[in-house]
């Protein structure tokens, strides 16, 4: 159903604005006008549905896809969660949906919000009426409430939703935390590089240059640097986008894609601090499914969509065939020597002893404790390699501009 945002003033003339849902733009004033409230601009939001008219379809095209790269993973794991106690409390579902809503900060989460409620009030399940908002609630989370509604344990499963929704964006946070430091402190230091170079440099090599001496070759080799950047920048800067373009061109194809996620994984310093997240996505995805009531198949085929790395989507894949062929989880997992010795053992334990939601649970810890030290690793080991390549490179320069000028004051 179209969703409408709305401008209006009240019966006492204070402005008032907001969103509505409405099959027209008619139909929306006449809500509004039932409010008592004076519309001044009705704009269409989106159709979440994906059924309204052109409008709304070309409304939704224009904020789709901005909605599903920059969707706040804290504000749905907050809905979430206060979504499963208000089931808990014994509240109908329709109306802890109509709380969400008023509560909401969210103009777009709420307008998916009201289409899901309005879906539910006529009758559709709840876990379908969410698959119609996939810029909101992908695969993972609509399985987990399908089975939620199947064993109706529906407020247990949102909390345990939440509970991973929260726990996958703390993991990210420390991965960003992780590099982000070292990044800027990189972008810095070539901003640095560049000022000098730019700037500071050609003014002191044109006063060398007027006392028309011979000059040092660390000196020349920092003349020429200069002059090739001065005369050639435009060229530094396409080559630059060029080779973006490219990668973005190469990791499009199935086998570009495929070798930029193997080499992720294996990229000193950092490589390491992928693979135990992905390790811990692994393990702590397929054990929420598991508790949520999925077979194991079903799961391992949800799980393989949140990986984000085509190598370890594959490895999933072969695992779920080979178990349909009949072989047990691990197996095929420690065949491929992707996923450590040490998390196949545990997994074979767990398929043994019938408690593999339990030992996934503690792969998934243990590997969450090591990527708190890997990053503290990761960044001081970066550290000190970017000191010395800016000391480097900074000492290149002044050596390049003392050594003319310490020769002359040996001639005078």
């Amino acid at each position: 159903m179209p969703v409408y945002q709305y401008r209006a003033l009240k019966e006492s003339g204070v402005p008032a604005e907001g969103v509505v849902d409405a099959d027209s733009p008619r139909e929306a004033r006449t809500k509004l006008r039932a409010q008592r409230l004076h519309v001044t601009d009705l704009t269409p939001l989106i159709d979440v549905g994906g059924g309204g008219g052109p409008a709304a379809g070309t409304a939704a095209a224009a904020v789709a896809r901005p909605l599903l790269r920059g969707r706040n993973l804290g504000e749905i794991a907050m809905a979430t969660r206060q979504l499963a106690t208000l089931l808990n409390a014994g509240i109908p579902l329709a109306q802890a949906l109509s709380a969400l809503i008023e509560q909401s900060d969210s103009r777009a989460l709420e307008a998916s919000l009201r289409d899901v409620r309005e879906r539910v009030q006529q009758g559709t399940n709840f876990a379908d009426a969410l698959a119609k908002n996939p810029r909101y609630f992908d695969d993972l989370y609509v399985n987990m409430v399908r089975a939620g509604e199947a064993s109706g344990n529906l407020d247990g499963v949102l909390m345990r939703i939440a509970d991973y929704i929260q726990a996958q964006n703390r993991l990210r946070a420390k991965i960003m935390a992780a590099l982000t430091y070292p990044i800027i402190r990189c972008v810095i230091g070539i901003g640095v590089i560049i000022f000098l170079l730019g700037f500071v440099v050609p003014q002191i090599t044109r006063v060398l240059l007027e006392q028309k001496k011979a000059l040092p070759l660390p000196t020349e080799l920092l003349i020429m640097t200069c002059d090739f950047l001065k005369m050639y920048w435009w060229a530094l800067v396409a080559a630059v986008l060029g080779a973006y373009l490219l990668f973005k061109l190469i990791i499009a194809t199935e086998a570009g894609r495929l070798g930029w996620d193997t080499f992720r994984l294996q990229v000193p310093i950092v490589g390491p601090l992928f693979k135990k997240q992905a390790v811990s996505r692994f393990a702590s995805t397929f054990a929420t499914l598991l508790e949520s009531g999925l077979p194991a198949l079903e799961a391992l085929n949800i799980v393989k969509t949140v990986m984000e790395n085509v190598l370890l989507e594959n490895t999933l894949e072969n695992v779920r065939t080979r178990i349909i062929e009949g072989a047990d989880i691990s197996s095929p997992l420690k065949k491929s020597k992707v996923f450590p010795p040490a998390v196949c053992y545990m997994i074979a334990v767990g398929e043994e002893s019938g408690k593999l939601e339990e030992l996934l649970r503690k792969v998934s810890e243990s590997y969450d404790e090591e990527i708190e030290i890997t990053s503290q690793k990761v960044t001081a080991l970066l550290e000190p390699v970017m000191i010395i390549g800016m000391a480097g490179v900074v000492g290149f320069i002044v050596l390049s501009i003392l050594l003319p000028i310490l020769e002359m004051s040996k001639i005078g």
